[in-house]
């Protein structure tokens, strides 16, 4: 009994905090108005590029987070072990206000002969690649106390290709957005900042209008670099109003740090087609912005704008018709930043799924020939695969209608996209019958918390009365999106299954219900009708009232769309404190990498561990200690003809992980050793 309920006092603050979601920012929010302010045969696929090094965040500039890296395998993993560690120092340096709110989900990228990661205050730092040694590190020195609204967070970097040195004054350069608004330029041999951009190597970023508070706007995923601009997108604070700073993209020339082009995805001309915007005024919204990392097609000239939803998530009826470009995959232009062509996954979002992850820019085999695609996870739990030149579907997608009948002055779609080749990867509706409880009486509340919600399931409108959304709104899928295995033409996806609760106030309500729930996400959407409450849907025990697995790892063959395997992901080992290791999979935010060796490399789960997965049939192999928790994917590469794996292991401060500040670097046995 004892060690159940330290599972269960451990799994309150993780269930919770499992809203770890695109600009999910509500408690900064909150306290910024406080202070007033199974496996197949493998296909014939096209050869894979050489990808021995891993120069970008996704491993190359399209985020198939693929190596072609051999020499760890399936045969041999188990003898990996660590080989070397590097520590920030952040853990004494920072102070515990900062501590706080940290969240490590950086991947680093090799530079030349250095490892380079950007850490979660936004230092760069430099290292040996062999051996951990740091080379240089530079300090921003950004403002500790903005109280960003999604944690302070900096997933990756971006380097200009040595290709571009001419256009950078021979310099090789390294671009880092930070969570106080600056895009920032140093060179990748010294660390200094890059004197002849912007001013001193820092461009500051206008949000173009005043913020509530610091944080409410910033800079968490890596900029992306195409032909001679680097493009940066935004992350900003959800469900605080409704005229909020807008998404906008923008694209800064690589040498001089001069603006050449912006995109907004909300259009502020007034709009002609009902179905896209309403006609009339143009909108006043703020958001659809893309705070997921782009991806680039340098031979089409094209950067893939993966976008949110317009303000605020959870109404939308002052905003009525598609909103077309929000919740999108957008192809545009990289020299102009005209939009190419443009999918959406969701219409007139009033559920919070933003496209959260970097768009997969893929070839794959269809019918027997070879089609350049990008594949989109989405937090719905469904794969979008389309055409990289047109946008049009190359697996099957259909209108399907869907529930209406929102609250009073919603004005909701009445269809919208479903995938029909791959079903949803988790499940999509929820009913009494899926009423979990560790005992009896846990499972007949939660039995009674179903009942007692007014709506529930996919689509379902949030409502006055309570709407039960699955997936919740931490997806299905969110930003660590997939990795691919082209020689098998399989796509890798992690996913988290849980419920949430969602309850529109009304405004003459709001007031009181906000001082009733002080520790509660109670967010004001001010400017609209209804203020919202969201809540993990969860038992008196605090574990979800729905049944394991609470986390996935899918593989998805993208010949047909077929589910191949499911596995769960994780463990409660580190959530009961050592108690249990019950494989019932963990709510997990982090993405896989997969390589030539057969393997899939993860994190992400709420304990601390990186784990190999056989890519064929998804079964563990191996599994290395971390010393915090591994909310970052990882990345491999060669050095002196040897193969390492690194996990940035610092925790995350709102997933309730084991904080740190540590690299980890794993690799085979030195032949030195042996």
């Amino acid at each position: 009994m004892v060690r159940v309920v330290t599972m269960v006092a451990v799994f309150v603050a993780v269930a919770l905090a499992a809203l770890l979601l695109s600009g999910d920012g509500w408690r900064a929010e909150r306290q910024a108005r406080a202070l007033n302010v199974e496996g197949r045969a493998a296909v014939v696929a096209p050869a894979p590029t050489d990808r021995r090094d891993w120069a970008h965040y996704g491993g190359d500039a399209g985020g198939a987070r693929y190596s072609s890296l051999t020499a760890v395998t399936r045969g041999n993993v188990a003898s990996l072990d660590v080989a070397w560690t590097y520590s920030t120092g952040d853990m004494e340096t920072r102070p515990a206000r900062a501590i706080n709110r940290m969240a490590s989900e950086g991947t680093p990228i090799r530079v030349g002969d250095l490892l380079v990661f950007c850490t979660p205050f936004n230092e760069i730092i430099a290292l040996d690649p062999g051996t951990g040694a740091e080379r240089w590190r530079f300090d921003p020195q950004i403002n500790l106390d903005a109280n960003p609204a999604n944690q302070f967070v900096c997933r990756g970097l971006a380097q200009a290709p040595m290709a571009q040195a001419a256009m950078t004054n021979g310099e090789p350069r390294i671009f880092m957005a930070t969570a106080d608004s600056r895009l920032i330029a140093v060179d990748a041999e010294t660390g200094r900042p890059s004197a002849d951009f912007g001013q001193d190597g820092i461009v500051t970023i206008d949000p173009g209008m005043p913020l509530d508070w610091p944080g409410e706007f910033q800079f968490t995923s890596p900029p992306a670099v195409v032909g001679d601009v680097v493009v940066i997108g935004s992350a900003i604070s959800d469900n605080a109003r409704r005229v909020a700073p807008a998404g906008v993209v923008r694209a800064y020339d690589v040498a001089t740090g001069a603006l050449r082009w912006t995109f907004d995805p909300i259009p502020r001309t007034a709009p002609e087609t009902d179905r896209d915007w309403p006609a009339g005024d143009a909108p006043v919204e703020g958001h659809a912005n893309a705070w997921a990392p782009l991806s680039v097609d340098a031979a089409r000239g094209l950067v893939f704008v993966p976008t949110g939803s317009p303000s605020p998530d959870f109404f939308g009826g002052l905003r009525p018709g598609d909103n077309r470009h929000a919740n999108a995959i957008v192809a545009l232009d990289a020299a102009t930043g005209a939009v190419r062509w443009a999918f959406q996954t969701v219409h007139h979002d009033v559920w919070d799924y933003d496209v959260p992850a970097q768009p997969s820019l893929l070839t794959i085999t269809v019918d027997g020939r070879a089609r350049d695609v990008v594949a989109v996870v989405a937090k719905t739990g469904f794969v979008f695969v389309l055409d990289r030149e047109t946008g049009a579907p190359v697996l099957p997608i259909e209108e399907r209608p869907v529930p209406q009948g929102g609250a009073p002055g919603e004005a909701l779609s009445p269809t919208q996209p479903f995938p029909t080749a791959t079903p949803a990867l988790v499940p999509t509706s929820v009913s009494e019958s899926d009423a979990w409880g560790l005992t009896g009486l846990d499972k007949a509340a939660c039995r009674r918390a179903i009942r007692g919600a007014e709506r529930g399931g996919l689509f379902e409108p949030p409502s006055i009365g309570g709407t039960l959304i699955r997936p919740f709104t931490g997806g299905g899928g969110n930003w660590g999106g997939a990795a691919f295995d082209p020689s098998r033409n399989l796509l890798i996806v992690n996913v988290s299954n849980l419920v949430h609760r969602v309850r529109l106030i009304p405004r003459a309500d709001f007031a009181a219900e906000d001082a009733a729930a002080p520790d509660a996400e109670v967010s004001a959407q001010r400017g609209v009708p209804y203020g919202m409450r969201r809540d993990v849907l969860v038992s008196p025990l605090q574990l979800p009232c729905t049944p394991p697995p609470w986390g996935l790892l899918v593989g998805v063959d993208l010949a047909d769309g077929a589910i191949v395997w499911r596995r769960p992901l994780g463990t409660l080992e580190d959530l009961s404190g050592g108690a249990l290791a019950w494989n019932t999979g963990t709510p997990n935010f982090g993405g896989p990498v997969v390589t030539a060796g057969g393997l899939i490399f993860i994190g992400a789960a709420m304990d601390d561990y990186l784990r190999a997965f056989d890519v064929e049939t998804g079964a563990e192999l191996w599994k290395g200690r971390l010393p915090g928790g591994g909310q970052a994917t990882p990345m491999t590469y060669e050095w002196a003809g040897r193969q390492f794996v690194v996990i940035y292991a610092g925790g995350h401060s709102r997933a309730g992980t084991r904080l740190n500040d540590r690299l980890i670097a794993f690799a085979l046995p030195d032949a030195s050793d042996r």
